[in-house]
Parts: C-alpha cells; structure tokens; sequence
C-alpha cells in the first residue's frame, strides 16, 4: 500500500519513492517484483511499542515494517535482516534517508544460518512478514524477488518461526504477519515456546472472512491464548474504514487489546 499522490522520482530507472503513514516515511522500493504495502504497516502498528531495547525485522525487503516502526518507537534500535542484497541495499538507503541512522542497520544474511553479532537470544522483539504460501501449493511468481517474498522455497513457516524464537531473548515478544490460513501451522509451531498469545484477524470488508492476521506472543510465557476483535480495513465502496485509515496514514496503532 503506497499512499499520497504518484510515486517520487528516487533517481534510479525501476525504483521509486513512495509515501507510507501520510509521508511520515518515504520507501525506495522496487518498481517490479515484491513491493511493501499495507502489511508491513500494520505489523508495525500491532508491535509492543518499547523505550529501549533491541528488535530484529527479520526478512525486512526494503525495511517498510522497521520504519515505521521506528516511526512510533522513538527508544530500541533495530536490525534489519535481508537475504536479497538488492533488497537490503534499499533497506540501508531507506534507513539513512529517513534518519534512523543512528538507530537502526541492515544485515544481509540467511536466517538459517549464524549471524555475526545476532547471538541466540540477543532480541526483546522480533517482527516478520515471512513468505506465506507452501512450495507445494504455490503457483510461483515469475519474478525471483516476488517469488522469494511469497513463497517457502527453503524456509518453511515452522523453521522460519523456530529461527526467530532462537533469537528472542526470555520473555521476549514476537509480532507475525501472515496468512489466515497459515495460522494453525504458526500456532503449532509456537506450542510449548511462547505463550500470551493474542491473534488479531484483519477483515477485508464487514462480513467477509479474514485473510490475514497479526499473531503477537512472547517466548516462554504460558499464558492462554486469546481472539481479538481485528480490524475492518474497507468499506462497501472500498475505501479505507477510519480505523484503518487512522493507522495507515495517521500512523495510530493497532489495538490488540480490542
């Protein structure tokens, strides 16, 4: 989801420049392939907002969920972790060109794998946006960035989430986008490892079923777990409702108390 007016010229052929939260922050992101849009904001709006700390992104793309995270947590610093150089090369771009900087920088890396100075349990909070749809039901995106974004090729969703329990600390907080579809598979993988679960299911339009959700838990915690009332995020004509219109422009959070 861009937002605003056209695209901005970012100076570069197959890139542009494009308004999330009101033009709060601006994303280089590619013209083809996997473009960040209204998911990234709104995992970044159902994130637990800290004062200090530290947050991993993990498979930020151009960084559209850590920014504007960082939009509404002025106190951790974040890393941003990126398997495509391409990809985390914008991310790096977009860091610097909205000022964060000083608090934030991008690892180009496979979650699989050990990263220098991403020791296990080195995280208060983890945000992820991972690819939702199995290999095997899957009709690939011929763009390869689009189908790294969309698809499980060698990360399913089970090892992807065990790769990102591994690097929250106890006790720390994880914040899922994902498919409605996928959630029994995240829910099983979570079992045993994190509890206070809250879901919260994004409806399209009133009365129809949710096709995405956010999942919030927190890594050794036993607590139950629990349905949030979600958010509407269309009208009938399909505008935005004003809820959704408060977070994705205004920038407002995603209430999972709800």
């Amino acid at each position: 989801m861009t937002e605003g007016g056209p695209p901005g010229d970012p100076g570069e052929t197959g890139v542009s420049l494009d308004a999330f939260l009101g033009g709060r922050i601006q994303l280089r992101q590619l013209r083809s392939g996997y473009r960040a849009g209204l998911d990234a904001v709104l995992l970044a709006a159902a994130a637990p907002v800290m004062r200090a700390g530290t947050a991993l992104d993990a498979g930020s793309g151009a960084g559209a969920a850590s920014l504007c995270y960082m939009a509404r947590a002025a106190g951790p610093r974040l890393t941003l972790l990126e398997l495509e150089p391409r990809l985390a090369e914008l991310a790096a771009e977009n860091v610097a060109h909205n000022g964060f900087a000083g608090r934030a920088s991008v690892v180009t890396a496979d979650i699989r794998q050990p990263v220098a100075g991403m020791p296990p349990g080195g995280f208060d909070l983890v945000l992820t946006n991972p690819p939702w749809l199995e290999s095997r039901r899957a009709d690939p995106p011929a763009d390869a960035l689009r189908r790294l974004a969309h698809v499980e090729t060698a990360v399913p969703l089970p090892l992807w989430l065990d790769r990102c329990l591994r690097l929250l600390k106890p006790r720390g907080r994880l914040a899922l986008a994902h498919r409605a579809d996928r959630l029994d598979t995240a829910l099983a993988a979570l079992a045993g490892r994190a509890g206070d679960i809250t879901i919260i299911p994004l409806w399209p339009r009133a009365g129809q079923p949710a096709n995405r959700i956010i999942l919030l838990a927190r890594k050794g915690a036993k607590g139950p777990c629990r349905l949030s009332a979600g958010l509407i995020l269309h009208e009938a004509d399909g505008r935005h409702t004003p809820a959704a219109e408060a977070i994705l422009r205004g920038g407002g959070a995603l209430d999972a108390a709800a």
